[in-house]
């Protein structure tokens, strides 16, 4: 896995509207799939949206 993060906005609201775009639009709410897709390993993206205030809901398949 590359976790090249730097491909994703670096604005906070921006990077929260894009990945739950992605999820939504692309990969019906599948935080794995979206991860794979991108070459995030998931731990490290979520660890890394954590750091920018966002957590994962696996109910309702978004970040918040």
């Amino acid at each position: 896995m590359e976790n090249d993060f730097t491909t994703l906005p670096s604005d906070p609201v921006i990077l929260l509207s894009t990945v739950n775009m992605k999820l939504r639009d692309h990969y019906d709410g599948s935080l794995d799939a979206l991860c794979e897709d991108m070459g995030f390993d998931r731990a490290l993206f979520e660890k890394y949206m954590a750091g920018k205030g966002w957590e994962y809901n696996e109910n309702a398949k978004k970040f918040w």
